[in-house]
């Protein structure tokens, strides 16, 4: 029962957050990706390692719960926005599986072959954006931001390990 109830509330997150995100005003999830970008790749700004990204843009589409965001590098400095025209490359994935990505819990490669990660573009760029992004020392992080990441991945995890909710399930068959 409870392992239908954690595999239930994993899959409906992604529902559960397209409203609250898309309430957040734009300055405010502006605002938190730049803060939580600044943390996550504190040592690669310092080494000065996302100068391949100055005037070009990454575009990151978390597609389940509609929420986008645009990041380049201009001036020694991330840079993030809410709407460009065209991005160089374009990460694309459901929140689930980019939690697990984020923790190393899935390798992205794997997700990209089953077409659960998209990326599209400028496929060097996107290369050099994925390599950027695995060499990234999770111990370097700070501990609750650390901590957090861990459990929740781990909770998606197991979420996902146990069998389909039956709504989903019976989908599944009629598709």
């Amino acid at each position: 029962m409870l392992d239908k109830l954690h595999s239930t509330l994993v899959h409906q997150a992604p529902a559960l957050f397209r409203l609250p995100i898309k309430l957040v005003p734009a300055s405010a999830q502006k605002a938190l990706m730049l803060e939580t970008l600044k943390r996550v790749f504190r040592e690669a700004l310092d080494d000065g390692e996302f100068e391949f990204l100055e005037n070009r843009w990454l575009e990151v589409h978390v597609r389940d719960i509609g929420f986008k965001s645009y990041i380049s590098f201009d001036n020694d400095k991330l840079v993030v926005q809410q709407d460009i025209e065209a991005p160089d490359v374009r990460f694309s994935g459901n929140l689930n599986d980019l939690i697990l990505i984020a923790a190393r819990k899935e390798d992205p490669d794997t997700l990209f072959f089953q077409r659960r990660l998209l990326i599209e573009g400028d496929t060097e760029l996107g290369l050099e954006v994925k390599n950027l992004m695995d060499s990234v020392d999770l111990d370097s992080l700070p501990t609750m931001l650390r901590q957090g990441l861990f459990s929740l991945a781990a909770f998606v995890q197991k979420g996902l390990q146990a069998p389909a909710p039956l709504n989903e399930a019976h989908y599944a068959h009629k598709i």
